[in-house]
């Protein structure tokens, strides 16, 4: 346990108060304390920093102690491998679980629930057809009834969303069947791969595998998660390749970190010495875990747009990650003119690739007819779109552009009033969940029991474990806190996941907009809570009586976290309950 709360606390040879500014005197009040790279000055070390700077650029991963195996009976070698495995074992067996609660009865309920309706059949047309169709209104009952099937329409319908999304759902049900299974497979298996993610992400991230675990076990708990990974929804799919990129990224940061202290010189005592000229002019590598990012990213726009937020808040944090590297390594300017250079070549190839990513992702749209019969909007350029300025692009470039546009603009103007629309400024207290699907069975059929009295209530309701969230609450403040007064990296990282995927929303209060749309930023979410949890816990050198309250406090609050999940499993699963059992789960009434 010691071991792995230290990860929450990286603050490393603190300058003495009678050394620090005047500024810093001030805000010890709310709890601020200077980084080593701000208590010092020129090349050499900081004051009171440590002599060697690689700890700092790229530091240990916490030990696991085997006691805890031992303690359990289990002999000391086998401890020793479990501890020396538990990097991956440990998350491997969070992702089993997660995957069985995932897919079990993943076809049930045996029905197109909510924006299924839409998804499921352009997913179904896009590996078919390469564009979406227009399907007959009875088209759900068809498709069930026939078990899938169905022909396909030819007639293009107008869509708003791109097709990545749809096309990952369409994996599932070419290999699965056009069925609830089929089309909700891929969802809950990148739902279930993203928990693995997230666990490698937040051990990466806290250098401690437990804590690293312990996020991942919270997303495989959150009910909006869960939700999410059993419905063919877009949102899920987006999440997944935003926490993807969000891994690679950090995978990139060590590994350009590794480069800046390999480069560094080594002093007669055989010790990393800072240099200003090594660490203002090293060229950091091609940084392959960039490109790949920039791939991941490329395919969450694709998904959906909002991506293009999340892409441009991830470029502002690895450049301050790379500022932020050098000024630990010795640079006396943030930004010398190798790193400006440096930085908008890199970026700018990025955002190159992320584009070049989203137009492939069309290319059935783009190899479907022209003479009216392919995608909607594919002859646009043939036919309104003649003459004008443009006629030197390619017709399919001039056709995309027009039907971006008028994407655009539906996207902006929608304002139709929807039952379960919600303002984002209620998302993180599950103001106003989303049903998608509800039922009302008499006793005796669809699971209500025999002796139920009066009819049940069956719900798939889109809402995340509420002492999850609420716990997410407070621990966004935490992380705020340590971002603002720590100058904890982490917390930013945290802090720039979490406003990436939710504050463009409040740009759009008028529009008709819903609590699910939260999933990207869940896993992020998460990872705040596991680092509050950690400081609860409690702080290097902390006392056997504090370190035994802490944990018994964070113990206490992931159970009730588990029991929450448990408790409203039901709404989650479109399980039917006795029609009291299911009021009692309306813990708010707009919940109804």
């Amino acid at each position: 346990m010691t071991s792995t709360a230290s990860s929450t606390d990286t603050r490393q040879g603190q300058a003495a108060l009678d050394e620090r500014p005047t500024w810093q005197q001030r805000l010890r009040r709310f709890g601020y304390q200077a980084s080593p790279a701000h208590t010092g000055g020129g090349t050499g070390a900081p004051a009171g920093a440590p002599a060697d700077v690689v700890d700092r650029l790229v530091p240990p991963y916490a030990v696991p102690s085997p006691r805890l195996w031992q303690g359990l009976g289990v002999p000391p070698v086998l401890a020793e491998r479990i501890t020396r495995w538990s990097g991956w074992g440990g998350p491997l067996l969070v992702t089993l679980m997660a995957g069985l609660l995932r897919f079990w009865n993943l076809g049930s309920p045996k029905a197109v629930i909510f924006d299924e309706t839409y998804y499921a059949k352009d997913a179904w047309a896009l590996v078919h057809r390469g564009f979406e169709v227009n399907w007959d209104k009875n088209a759900n009952d068809l498709i069930l009834q026939a078990n899938g099937h169905v022909t396909v329409p030819a007639d293009a319908a107008y869509v708003v969303h791109p097709p990545v999304g749809k096309y990952v759902i369409g994996l599932g049900e070419l290999v699965f069947g056009f069925d609830p299974f089929g089309w909700r497979f891929m969802t809950a298996l990148l739902g279930t791969l993203s928990v693995l993610l997230l666990c490698r992400i937040g051990r990466r991230l806290f250098r401690s595998t437990f804590l690293g675990c312990l996020a991942g076990g919270l997303m495989a708990v959150d009910g909006l998660h869960f939700v999410m990974s059993r419905t063919s929804l877009l949102d899920g799919v987006l999440m997944f390749f935003v926490l993807a990129a969000f891994g690679c990224l950090l995978i990139d940061r060590d590994r350009a970190r590794e480069r800046l202290a390999a480069a560094l010189p080594v002093d007669a005592d055989g010790r990393v010495r800072p240099d200003a000229h090594v660490a203002s002019s090293t060229w950091l590598g091609w940084r392959p875990w960039r490109w790949a990012a920039a791939v991941l990213m490329g395919l969450a726009i694709g998904t959906k747009w909002n991506g293009l937020y999340i892409l441009a808040a991830f470029i502002v944090m690895t450049v301050l990650w790379d500022m932020g590297a050098r000024k630990v390594a010795g640079a006396e300017r943030r930004l010398s003119l190798p790193f400006v250079i440096e930085s908008f070549v890199s970026w700018a190839a990025m955002c190159t690739v992320a584009v070049a990513v989203y137009l492939t992702s069309w290319i059935g749209w783009i190899l479907s007819p022209t003479d009216g019969s392919g995608g909607y909007f594919r002859n646009w350029a043939a036919t309104d779109g003649r003459g004008g300025a443009w006629t030197f692009l390619p017709d399919w470039v001039r056709s995309l552009w027009h039907y971006e546009h008028e994407v655009y603009l539906f996207h902006v103007g929608l304002s139709s009033p929807h039952t379960y629309m919600s303002n984002p400024w209620s998302w993180l207290v599950l103001g106003r969940p989303v049903s998608y699907f509800y039922e009302s069975p008499s006793p005796g059929a669809d699971g209500c029991p025999s002796g139920a009295g009066e009819k049940c209530a069956r719900e798939v309701l889109a809402i995340g474990t509420p002492l999850l969230w609420w716990a997410a609450c407070f621990a966004i403040l935490y992380v705020l806190w340590r971002w603002a007064f720590r100058r904890d990296w982490r917390a930013g990282a945290i802090a720039c996941g979490i406003a990436a995927g939710y504050l463009p929303w409040f740009m759009y209060q008028e529009r008709t907009i819903f609590l699910f749309y939260a999933v990207v930023f869940v896993p992020f979410l998460c990872l705040a809570v596991a680092m509050m949890i950690g400081a609860i816990i409690g702080p290097p050198g902390s006392s056997d009586t504090r370190r035994l309250v802490g944990a018994s406090g964070a113990g206490i609050l992931v159970l009730l976290i588990a029991w929450n999940f448990i408790y409203f499993w039901p709404l989650y699963t479109g399980t039917a309950i006795p029609i009291d059992s299911w009021r009692s789960r309306m813990w708010l009434d707009t919940w109804v």
